[in-house]
């Protein structure tokens, strides 16, 4: 038997796995987009409505602490958050070479005014 050489290459195939390609990553993209599958929610006459504010912290590495971009000390933000609703949510961005004393000291003021939806951000490692 005698081999034969390729003077061409059939690109169908691959074209057409493209093309499937393409319509799975436009259809998951518009659910990205949107943020959620859509859906026409019923209505109520006496619903009640809660908005919920978030806040944040942020603990420098120098140990310098911000209230939504407020500098404050410790007093401060204590007053602070014994103002705010206590459903309100805080997201807590603290530097990873702070020192852990004043992240559990802003951790305590939390728990102090019982404010109890409050995440610590991190990084996503790869």
């Amino acid at each position: 038997m005698e081999e034969k050489e390729f003077d061409y290459i059939n690109v169908i195939p691959l074209v057409d796995i493209m093309l499937v390609l393409l319509t799975i990553v436009l259809v998951t993209a518009t659910f990205i987009v949107q943020g959620s599958i859509p859906v026409s929610l019923p209505q109520s006459k006496y619903a009640e409505t809660k908005n919920v504010k978030a806040y944040q912290i942020t603990l420098t590495k120098t140990g310098e602490i911000y209230f939504e971009k407020r500098k404050l000390d410790l007093n401060g933000l204590d007053q602070v958050i014994a103002s705010l609703d206590k459903e309100s949510q805080i997201s807590i961005f603290a530097d990873k070479s702070a020192k852990i004393q004043k992240l559990v000291e802003i951790l305590d003021i939390l728990k102090k005014h019982e404010l109890k939806r409050v995440l610590i951000k991190t990084e996503l490692t790869k």
